[in-house]
């Protein structure tokens, strides 16, 4: 192919891209510069965790690290992009702000992004929770500092957490955003809409999946290839709000591969949920289902 046959080629496949934008698809909005953007989403989430993990995923630009001024640093950044995101999303949320005007979409995102930043002590706090689980619940780890840095299931619920109180401030999209981020990183897949309490474990994790409405206790263990999730999707988005998922209370134990179905299905406190389980019905606490 010579290079005017290649130029010829060339300005053909443009014109049939373009030929395909006004075919009124969904995926041809233009509305470039009033979407989030993704990196600045992941770059918040980034500086969240150096925020949250003080001092272990600090920048090695810093020359003297001080604790002040690094937090002063990272929540000034991190309010001032957040803000910009929410300011970009909350459009989707029509019924609330479809028709606001730019200050009122400003002023909220603004607030929004402060009421985010004042849950952060109880986030620590949790995952300090979180940390402590890992450690106590898996004798592999000869450290907390190996679990923090490398764990991906640590990793997981932290973005889970921070993505849950954005959920929860009716934030549109970006908890998603993060969650799924977090979802391609390890494999785990945890809602931001899903309710977990302190001390949560998870062990090696690839294939984990908790849905929406899924409320988890304290001292709850899960294992790789878990799903907590919908007994039935056929509803499509009739279901959206519905509670499809299910209960795990305190100190329950579920192994690797287990499928616990159902809005109604409720795992007693202190259960066990051997490997490979399917489960559409609730079990008593003190439960051992192990087939």
């Amino acid at each position: 192919m010579n290079q005017e046959q290649l130029s010829e080629r060339i300005s053909s496949v443009i014109s049939r891209v373009m030929d395909s934008f006004g075919e009124n698809k969904y995926i041809d909005k233009e509305n470039t510069f009033r979407h989030p953007d993704e990196q600045d989403v992941l770059m918040v989430l980034d500086e969240l965790r150096q925020l949250v993990f003080r001092g272990f995923f600090a920048h090695t630009r810093y020359k003297v690290f001080t604790a002040q001024n690094h937090t002063s640093m990272l929540l000034e950044d991190i309010l001032y992009h957040l803000s910009r995101q929410i300011e970009l999303v909350l459009p989707y949320d029509e019924a609330r702000y479809g028709a606001a005007a730019p200050e009122e979409l400003a002023g909220a995102a603004m607030g929004k992004a402060l009421d985010f930043l004042e849950t952060l002590p109880r986030i620590r706090a949790l995952l300090e929770t979180d940390l402590d689980a890992a450690f106590d619940g898996d004798p592999a780890a000869f450290t907390r500092d190996e679990i923090i840095f490398s764990y991906p299931g640590l990793y997981a619920i932290f973005t889970y957490r921070i993505a849950h109180e954005l959920y929860a401030l009716d934030i549109p999209l970006i908890p998603r955003m993060m969650t799924e981020h977090a979802h391609r990183e390890t494999g785990i897949d945890i809602h931001p809409g899903a309710t977990v309490g302190h001390h949560f474990f998870i062990d090696h994790g690839t294939g984990i999946v908790i849905g929406e409405t899924t409320h988890i206790g304290n001292h709850v263990k899960i294992y790789q290839g878990v799903t907590l999730g919908a007994l039935s999707t056929s509803g499509g988005r009739r279901m959206n709000n519905v509670r499809r998922h299910p209960t795990i209370e305190d100190r329950v134990t579920i192994y690797a591969g287990a499928s616990i179905l159902g809005g109604g299905t409720v795992i007693g406190e202190g259960s066990v949920i051997g490997s490979n389980c399917f489960i559409t019905a609730s079990v008593p606490a003190g439960s051992r289902v192990l087939s």
